[in-house]
């Protein structure tokens, strides 16, 4: 992914909004797919997606490098898909709860999961949060090991070893 930026970052941080527009207009997409296939849910991704440039452009003062605009803008976003999902979990705990009151009966075979006919996008959910999201990254969007690493503070070898690893399990629930 290598767009330069720099020119409209620079100008957005000299309070050129119409630059920022300019930007945003040339992430959205990648946003918002990243956002849709760890979050499965329009809706939310749409939100995230929001926040994540609502919060960019009130600090794109902060970004030293203004060719990295991209993955800074990305690092946001996976922190917001993070901060959801978190808030995916106490709701799904609340319901647990909730239904654990109900009724103490539980209906076991409701949970398995339906290994014939599952494609892509079943395996694809049913991997972990951080296999998702480096899938996503890398396959989806196109990143290379290295800024994913940056994005994560973590070294190119450890997300390759990640993303092959995520791939394998993908390729196991799917065949």
């Amino acid at each position: 992914m290598s767009l330069d930026f720099t020119a409209s970052v620079r100008r957005a941080q000299a309070g050129d909004a119409a630059a920022f527009a300019e930007l945003y207009s040339l992430v959205y997409k990648d946003l918002y797919r990243i956002a849709l296939l760890n979050l499965n849910n329009q809706h939310d991704a749409s939100d995230v997606v929001s926040d994540t440039v609502l919060e960019a452009y009130s600090s794109i003062g902060k970004l030293k490098d203004e060719k990295a605009f991209k993955a800074w803008i990305t690092k946001i976003l996976t922190v917001k898909i993070k901060n959801k999902r978190k808030e995916y979990s106490q709701i799904n705990n609340f319901r647990e709860e909730l239904d654990d009151l109900e009724s103490s009966d539980k209906d076991v075979g409701s949970t398995e999961i339906n290994v014939d006919g599952l494609n892509v996008m079943d395996g694809f959910r049913q991997l972990n949060s951080e296999e998702r999201m480096v899938l996503s990254l890398s396959i989806v969007s196109g990143y290379k090991s290295e800024e994913i690493a940056k994005m994560f503070g973590t070294n190119a070898n450890t997300v390759r070893s990640k993303v092959a690893r995520a791939k394998s399990k993908l390729k196991q629930l799917i065949t």
